[in-house]
């Protein structure tokens, strides 16, 4: 999603501009993190011009994925996800914000040790965490803030990459995969491409590989979000290497595998087809046509983004058959790959702030997680923060809390976690 600096442009399907809500990301600890900070990452817009603890247990059994799998590399066949002895793998995750902000580091550590936030997210049964982050992070000149350090005392004085191995050996060692999303160029926004005026295609390529260089040998940091929410100028296989997102996705994914042959590539869509909008990052249209085809066979995983009426209220839901039309929508955009056994598929972001009772909102996140479950599609809900201002989070705003009525739609779909490591 958008940070708090972003502003999105509504997806439509008719030539016309659509209104311009800024969708904002708060933070709850203003006193603590300063303002230019605080954000998250909230997604999907297309744009004309530019349950209790316990819970995944219980409803592991019932869900018809197979499981988490074993550890190692995973790969791709058809449509699934798969181990390396060829189990099919389903990600049930979350996202967690905060290392694309200018805190440079997971929001909510003001408040609690970064530990107990990760025994928690494991306790609710996601399997999966993927992790936005900016490049900006990387520079000398960044450093953390928004911690506080007497809650997290062994993150005082360690630089924004530091800071993240820390948190994705935090994870990982607790049976959860990470997936890294470069997420924004700079703490300011997002950007439709993949590089921008603060950041160049080649730097863009550098990190990748010095991140698959620097966790390869952690076989459960499972793969690259290559670029979060294409959108603006992006285009799908016109040729145009200035704006060509799948020529792009291609060259990263070899440039990656160089170095890591065990990644995932996780591309995402962009946010049209034609003359047709949709949700940044939530078109996929062009792969019937023009897949991302890499050098190290079946490590594609295709990515989409999708969002409900508290984000932005598209036609759709306002639809007499709703939601029994939402199916139809999602296998046009991006389910289609998965159900026609094109590629596996991961919906990296959905979410909202409604998951029980009658309003639109909630009817949708339980249709499209019903959905999901019956199609076997993997997920990594946004979001564990409540600091995303249009959706909120797993987490309630004392950052301590678990949202039951969010939890209880999720644990509907669920897979187990791999095995959690000695002292973990």
């Amino acid at each position: 999603m958008n940070s708090p600096m972003d502003q999105n442009n509504a997806p439509t399907t008719e030539t016309k501009r659509a209104p311009r809500p800024q969708r904002l990301r708060f933070g709850i600890a203003a006193a603590v993190v300063a303002a230019a900070a605080v954000g998250g990452t909230v997604t999907a817009f297309a744009v004309n011009n530019d349950g209790p603890a316990g819970a995944a247990t219980t409803t592991a059994s019932e869900a018809k994925a197979t499981g988490a799998g074993a550890d190692g590399p995973l790969s791709t066949k058809k449509g699934d996800i798969v181990d390396s002895n060829g189990k099919k793998v389903v990600l049930t995750g979350v996202n967690w914000f905060g290392f694309e902000t200018g805190t440079y580091a997971p929001h909510g550590l003001w408040t609690r040790n970064w530990e107990s936030m990760l025994d928690q997210m494991a306790k609710q049964g996601f399997n999966t965490m993927r992790l936005p982050y900016s490049n900006e992070m990387f520079k000398s000149s960044a450093k953390p803030n928004g911690i506080d350090f007497k809650k997290n005392p062994d993150l005082k004085g360690l630089t924004p990459q530091q800071i993240m191995d820390k948190i994705v050996k935090g994870a990982t060692d607790r049976g959860i995969r990470v997936i890294l999303d470069q997420h924004r160029p700079d703490q300011y926004g997002q950007s439709e491409l993949w590089y921008s005026q603060s950041l160049s295609e080649k730097q863009w390529l550098d990190d990748w590989v010095k991140l698959a260089k620097r966790y390869k040998n952690n076989d459960r940091v499972i793969g690259a979000d290559l670029h979060n929410e294409p959108r603006g100028q992006a285009t799908w296989g016109d040729g145009n290497p200035k704006t060509d997102w799948q020529l792009a996705a291609t060259k990263a994914g070899n440039a990656i595998h160089k170095v890591n042959k065990n990644w995932l590539i996780f591309v995402e869509g962009t946010d049209r087809f034609k003359d047709e909008q949709f949700w940044w990052g939530g078109d996929l249209q062009g792969v019937k046509k023009h897949p991302v085809k890499l050098k190290e066979p079946n490590k594609v995983v295709y990515s989409a983004h999708d969002y409900g009426p508290g984000v932005y209220n598209q036609n759709w839901f306002m639809a007499k058959d709703f939601p029994k039309n939402m199916p139809a929508i999602w296998e046009k955009h991006w389910a289609y790959i998965k159900k026609q056994n094109i590629a596996p598929l991961l919906l990296g972001e959905f979410g909202g702030k409604k998951t029980a009772g009658k309003s639109s909102e909630a009817v949708w996140q339980n249709a499209l997680m019903d959905y999901l479950k019956k199609n076997g599609i993997s997920y990594t809900y946004w979001t564990w923060n409540p600091d995303s201002g249009d959706t909120g989070g797993v987490l309630k705003n004392d950052w301590k809390t678990i949202d039951k009525n969010k939890m209880k739609m999720l644990s509907k779909y669920q897979t187990p976690l791999l095995e959690a490591k000695k002292g973990k």
